[in-house]
Parts: C-alpha cells; sequence; structure tokens
C-alpha cells in the first residue's frame, strides 16, 4: 500500500439537534498539489482520539484510480441506419 499524502486540515464533527454536521478547513495549496482536471479526491477518516485542538477527523489524498474496463466487443451491437428514410 502507498503512502498516505495528508492535507492539512482541521475537521471537526458538531452534534446538534439535526444530527452531526462536520466543519472542514482544509489548506488550498495542498489540494492545488492533487488536483486532476479540476477535482481532488480525498478521504475524510475519523481520528482515534480529538487532536488537541478539538479536531475528530483527518483528510488524505484518496488515490483510487477506476480500472478501465474490458472491452467485449459490444460497441457496434447497435445498429446504425440511414436518417434520410425518417418521416420527419
Amino acid at each position: 500500500m502507498s503512502e498516505k499524502n495528508y492535507i492539512a486540515s482541521s475537521i471537526k464533527a458538531h452534534t446538534t439537534q439535526y444530527g452531526v454536521l462536520i466543519n472542514a478547513n482544509l489548506k488550498l495549496e495542498d489540494l492545488t498539489k492533487i488536483e486532476k482536471n479540476g477535482w481532488v479526491q480525498i478521504t475524510i477518516a475519523e481520528r482515534k482520539t480529538p487532536s488537541e485542538k478539538g479536531a475528530t477527523h483527518y483528510a488524505f489524498e484518496n488515490k483510487y484510480e477506476a480500472k478501465p474496463k474490458l472491452n467485449n466487443n459490444n460497441e457496434n451491437r447497435f445498429v446504425t441506419s440511414d436518417d434520410s428514410d425518417v418521416p420527419f
């Protein structure tokens, strides 16, 4: 397993009458380093114990990349027809 790329953050969970809300402050510089095609993939995980400053979660880069699907030669399963015979 590759080494985790942690993102400088302050992520705290707060319990309210509406449920648990998570406030996240992430370091923009760290996010721009891992940006790909305008997107940033991160994972937010719960800490075992809150930090001295009360952070209950931490963030790291999600390095998952979908594997390309195998081509089963189904690309041509739809028959194309000449649209010139369509009445509209």
